[in-house]
């Protein structure tokens, strides 16, 4: 009876190390889902900020065009301290834009398609170069949200 009785323990004691390994099992892939969530979450909220600011930037994009426009023709007045004032707030406004990751594309002399828009053409001594900036193309973080647009050479001259 006693034999009946230890095969009977061994028997529960099996049984319930398997039900220890499947519960462990099952809680270790809830852990792994709970934190795949967390990543997933964090990475939908950086993607939405982003996304927010980015078409806040474009909008304001504008603003920055028609603020240097503005001060071109300013500086061709008399008055040196509305010069001055509307240079003051410039400064500012492309200080808070830099500090949210906004940059000017630095043009080079060659036409780069994944900086540049090239919306006028003139003859040339070579091809592709940028003979004229026509728009300032912007970056945020490093990727191009605004090409430049760019007046480019084109060919050698037919003789």
């Amino acid at each position: 009876m006693k034999v009946k009785k230890d095969e009977n323990l061994t028997k529960e004691v099996e049984n319930n190390l398997k039900l220890i390994e499947e519960y462990t099992d099952h809680l270790k892939r809830l852990q792994a889902d709970f934190e795949n969530y967390i990543k997933r979450s964090e990475k939908e909220k950086n993607d939405l900020i982003n996304h927010a600011t980015y078409k806040l930037v474009l909008k304001l994009l504008n603003v920055v065009d028609d603020f240097e426009n503005a001060l071109d023709v300013v500086r061709k007045s008399e008055n040196k301290e509305v010069v001055d004032g509307v240079e003051l707030i410039f400064k500012n406004l492309s200080k808070v834009l830099e500090e949210e990751g906004v940059k000017p594309i630095n043009n080079e002399k060659r036409f780069d398609p994944y900086k540049h828009d090239a919306i006028d053409f003139a003859e040339g001594s070579e091809d592709g170069i940028i003979l004229e900036e026509l728009q300032k193309g912007y970056m945020l973080n490093d990727v191009i949200i605004r090409p430049a647009k760019v007046k480019i050479s084109r060919g050698g001259k037919n003789e």
